[in-house]
C-alpha cells in the first residue's frame, strides 16, 4: 500500500561559504546580545525589587487591596493597579480588535489597490503621533464628550484612556492581521467561491480559520503595547488607585502609577523598591503577552 509522504517543514538553507558563516555568526550573536540584554533588564528590576520583601511581606503586595506608599502605615496593595490595567485592557480590547479585524478583511479582501495603498500608510502613522498628543486629545476632547454623554463629573475615567489605546493599538493589529489574511493561499479562495460560496462567506468560513493564529498574535501583540503604555493613561485615566471595574470610574495603571510617584520617592525607600517591584510584574505580564503571541505565530508558520 502506497503512503502519503509527510509534508516537509519549513526550508532554513544555511548560507555557504566563508562570508556565509561569518554571516551566520554576526546573525547569532546580535540575537544572543537581544537575549543578553532582556535577561539583564529582569535581572535588574529583581534586584531592586527584591529589597521590599525584607520590609514588607510578598503575600500581602500580591493580595493588597490598598496603595498608599506616602500615608503612615503604608500599605503596597498590588490589587487596584493590577485592576486598573485589566480594566483599561479590556476595554481598549472591546474596541480595537473587531475594528483592527474589520479593516484588516477590507484592506485584505475588499479594498481595491489604490484604496489599499492609500489606508495601509495612513494606519501605520498612527504609530508615529507621539503618545502625549493622544493625552492631549483625551484631555481636551475626548473627556468632554464622555463627561457629556454619561452624565459623569469627570470625563477622565478608564473609559477615555480605553478608546485612545484602541487607536493607538491599531496599526500593529491591522498590519500584521492583514499579513496574516494575505498569507493564506488564493487557491483556498478559488476552491470556495468554485464549491458556490460568496465572497463574504469565503471570508468568514475560509480566509479568518485558516489565518487565526496569525491574527490572534497580532491582537495580542496590540494589547501588549496597550499594557505598557504609560504617558496616555497617566494624562486621561484620573489616577484614582482604587478597585473599580467600571469603565466610567478613574482608575490609575501600573505603569501610571510608576511614572508619577518614581519622580518623587526617595532612593532606597521600600516605595522605592515597590515601585520596581510593580515594574517586574509589568515586565512578566508583558513578556506573558508577548510570548503567547510568538507561540502562535509559529504555529501559524507550521
Amino acid at each position: 500500500m502506497n503512503r502519503r509522504p509527510r509534508a516537509a517543514g519549513p526550508l532554513r538553507p544555511r548560507l555557504r561559504g566563508s562570508e556565509g558563516r561569518q554571516a551566520e555568526l554576526v546573525l547569532a550573536g546580535l540575537a544572543s546580545f537581544s537575549l543578553l540584554v532582556l535577561g539583564l533588564i529582569f535581572l535588574f528590576l529583581l534586584r531592586e525589587s527584591l529589597p521590599l520583601f525584607k520590609h514588607y511581606p510578598l503575600p500581602a503586595f500580591l493580595t493588597g487591596t490598598e496603595w498608599q506608599p506616602t500615608s503612615t502605615n503604608v500599605r503596597f496593595g498590588l490589587i487596584p493597579l493590577f485592576t486598573g490595567t485589566v480594566v483599561v485592557t479590556f476595554g481598549a480590547a472591546v474596541i480595537s480588535v473587531p475594528l483592527a479585524l474589520g479593516v484588516a478583511l477590507f484592506v485584505s479582501e475588499v479594498a481595491p489597490r489604490r484604496v489599499r495603498e492609500l489606508l495601509k500608510p495612513c494606519l501605520e502613522l498612527l504609530a508615529a503621533i507621539p503618545s502625549v498628543v493622544y493625552g492631549f486629545i483625551g484631555l481636551l476632547v475626548l473627556s468632554d464628550w464622555i463627561k457629556g454623554a454619561f452624565g459623569l463629573d469627570s470625563g477622565l475615567c478608564a473609559l477615555n484612556g480605553s478608546i485612545l489605546l484602541a487607536v493607538m493599538a491599531l496599526p500593529t493589529m491591522v498590519t500584521l492581521s492583514e499579513d496574516a489574511l494575505r498569507a493564506v493561499p488564493e487557491s483556498y479562495r478559488h476552491a470556495s467561491l468554485a464549491m458556490g460560496a460568496s465572497r463574504w462567506e469565503t471570508m468568514v468560513h475560509v480566509t479568518l480559520p485558516s489565518a487565526r493564529s496569525g491574527i490572534l498574535a497580532a491582537m495580542m501583540l496590540g494589547l501588549g503595547r496597550v499594557i505598557g503604555e504609560t504617558m496616555t493613561v497617566l494624562m486621561v485615566t484620573g489616577n484614582a488607585a482604587h478597585i473599580s471595574f467600571s469603565l466610567l470610574d478613574s482608575v490609575r495603571t501600573m505603569t501610571a502609577t510608576i511614572a508619577a510617584e518614581m519622580a518623587e520617592c526617595p532612593w532606597g525607600t521600600p516605595h522605592y523598591h515597590a515601585l520596581f517591584a510593580v515594574g517586574t510584574t509589568l515586565f512578566l505580564m508583558t513578556f506573558a503577552v508577548n510570548a503567547a503571541a510568538d507561540v502562535l505565530l509559529r504555529k501559524e508558520v507550521r
